[in-house]
């Protein structure tokens, strides 16, 4: 039986084997609906420069993400599911920075199996656990950072973990307590100009998409692209 861990973003590079690196507020959340919307792949940086030097090699390239909540100068979208899912995309490479979830894939180094995971890839992601059947799997939850409790994170590998025990689940216990996270609160009260109602709207819709978002290294950096996964019947 496959036995699951949870690490916070400062233990991500303790993960090894099969690891799935979680972000609902809102990183992984906008990668989903950014490679629904017709971006392939995405490429997932720690650094802002990082970014820029890709771009200055293809300008062809598009960034997403920000720093502290808000988007970089010279990025073309900020990290917003709302934003990236009525933008044309087609085709497009995308390189995405964020403060938690893209870090966390970087610091997952010794992954045999890296995937990126939130609420609306929950249900894929769960499948492709269990098409895997491995010993074990390693949640990092990368919303504990900067004092706060990330359990808008915990609460949706919680919820993987009951999909791939094949336990039939209710998913809104799992839903509320995002509302009830440290970063929720914020999204709810709105205390900060880049909070937008709609991403959290769009952050809560439970299996959107019937693909997971498997990491992979290629020619020394990250690339997400989508693999569809039949899953079971959810709640």
């Amino acid at each position: 039986m496959t036995k699951f861990h949870y690490y916070s973003l400062a233990e991500a590079s303790n993960t090894h084997g099969v690891v799935v690196v979680i972000d609902v507020l809102r990183a992984f959340t906008t990668a989903a609906y950014a490679l629904a919307n017709g971006v392939c792949p995405i490429c997932p940086v720690g650094e802002v420069e990082e970014a820029l030097h890709y771009k200055r090699e293809n300008e062809a390239y598009l960034l997403m993400g920000e720093v502290d909540g808000y988007k970089p100068p010279s990025f073309d979208f900020s990290n917003s599911p709302d934003e990236i899912c009525h933008a044309d995309l087609s085709g497009k490479t995308l390189i995405h920075r964020s403060s938690a979830g893209t870090q966390g894939l970087i610091l997952a180094e010794n992954a045999v199996q890296l995937l990126a995971a939130s609420f609306v890839v929950a249900g894929a992601t769960a499948s492709f656990i269990r098409e895997l059947n491995p010993d074990d799997v390693a949640f990092v939850v990368t919303g504990t950072y900067r004092g706060r409790d990330g359990d808008e994170d915990r609460c949706c590998g919680e919820y993987i973990e009951t999909l791939v025990r094949g336990q039939d689940v209710d998913s809104k216990p799992f839903l509320d307590r995002i509302g009830t996270s440290t970063v929720g609160k914020h999204f709810l009260q709105g205390k900060a100009a880049y909070i937008l109602k709609k991403d959290y709207e769009l952050s809560l819709r439970v299996n959107t998409f019937h693909f997971c978002l498997p990491v992979h290294r290629e020619g020394g950096r990250l690339v997400m692209e989508k693999r569809g996964c039949v899953y079971f019947t959810l709640r």
